[in-house]
């Protein structure tokens, strides 16, 4: 018979009482709201927060950020870009530089369907401009653009000099032109570190701003990641945006002990063998995100052997043939990716199934 039992040596948090099928993600909505408190606070206020959709893709965490008075978000895919509009959020911006002519075009025509919301679009190349510049003729005028920029992370981003100095120009001039975007990803190691990168940094992009302000242009920035956004000073960061905090991960309290973000993601699993030593369960690389190594992709004080599409095998001691299981992903971002829906534990302590975008890009 399926129980409820959680052994200590795998994550705890809140199990569906009703029969459900498994795998199933699984979000704990009070710990959502308590890292969302702590995150404002980190941020400097609503005003200040930017948050990144791509981590929990889902409307109603959208909506209870508005609640809370955030009204700026960042997106990966134009689904997302759609989700928040729908919402009725005050500014979106798709976060990475596209220059797929299909994608610009479908972007302007969800801002051609949703007036009253700001779209900020981003570039980092010449070729980049040409290709928003020929979509955006006469197009809507609530669509902007920012340079992003790269400061040393070599994924995208124009190079924080002359050339970035060149496409904030091009896009004052043709008045669409909202600031910049900086996003240090690669940034870890302990708080001293990441403070001394970001302090490079801002040193890059106050060069940046009196080039401009020579040439009597202004812009604001949007800048930061889980692991920077608390270190950007407010007068050269308008917006900070922390990506993972809404579910937090498996490296959180490890790496991040100061933001005392919670794990509020996790994907219910039941135990469907056991062997010696081992045991099976029904959460493979479709329910738990792969894109971490195989022995990191949730924790556990066991030895994760084999995953494969729809199963995963344990060595571990303790669970049982029937018994369900939370797993706490190390990347619940591409974990939540996987899910169309999740049963969520809301604050009031009941139990609702609310869906989600899943894949849909």
């Amino acid at each position: 018979m399926a129980t409820n039992r959680t052994p200590q040596h795998h994550p705890t948090g809140p199990i569906p009482d009703e029969i459900i099928e498994t795998p199933a993600f699984v979000i704990d909505e009070a710990a959502v709201i308590r890292n969302l408190e702590r995150s404002l606070s980190a941020a400097g206020g609503a005003a200040r927060f930017m948050p990144h959709v791509k981590t929990h893709r889902a409307p109603w965490v959208t909506r209870l950020l508005r609640e809370m008075g955030v009204e700026t978000f960042k997106t990966a895919t134009l689904a997302e870009v759609e989700m928040v509009a729908s919402c009725g959020a005050r500014s979106v911006t798709l976060a990475y530089p596209t220059v797929n002519p299909a994608t610009v075009a479908r972007f302007a025509q969800c801002a051609q369907a949703n007036p009253a919301t700001d779209f900020v679009g981003m570039i980092d190349s010449r070729f980049g401009l040409d290709v928003w510049q020929a979509q955006l003729k006469d197009g809507p005028a609530n669509i902007r653009m920012r340079v992003d920029l790269d400061p040393g992370f070599g994924r995208t981003g124009a190079l924080m000099g002359q050339a970035a100095i060149d496409l904030a120009r091009a896009l004052y001039e043709a008045g669409r032109f909202a600031g910049w975007h900086l996003y240090d990803g690669h940034v870890h190691g302990e708080r001293a570190e990441r403070r001394a990168t970001v302090d490079e940094e801002v040193r890059a992009v106050e060069r940046l701003n009196q080039r401009l302000a020579d040439e009597g242009i202004a812009g604001d920035l949007v800048a930061g990641g889980s692991y920077t956004f608390d270190l950007w000073p407010r007068d050269v960061a308008q917006y900070v945006s922390p990506g993972s905090w809404t579910y937090s991960s498996a490296q959180h309290d490890i790496e991040l002990p100061e933001l005392k973000w919670e794990p509020a993601a996790f994907v219910l699993s039941t135990v469907i063998s056991a062997h010696d030593g081992t045991i099976t369960l029904d959460a493979g690389a479709k329910a738990i995100a792969p894109d971490k190594p195989l022995k990191k992709r949730f924790r556990t004080d066991g030895e994760i052997l084999l995953m494969s599409e729809e199963h995963c095998v344990v060595r571990t001691e303790g669970p049982a043939v029937g018994d369900r299981l939370l797993l706490m992903p190390q990347h619940a971002c591409t974990t939540a990716y996987l899910h169309d829906r999740a049963w969520v534990h809301t604050a009031s302590g009941t139990w609702e199934m609310r869906e989600q975008l899943g894949n849909t890009r």
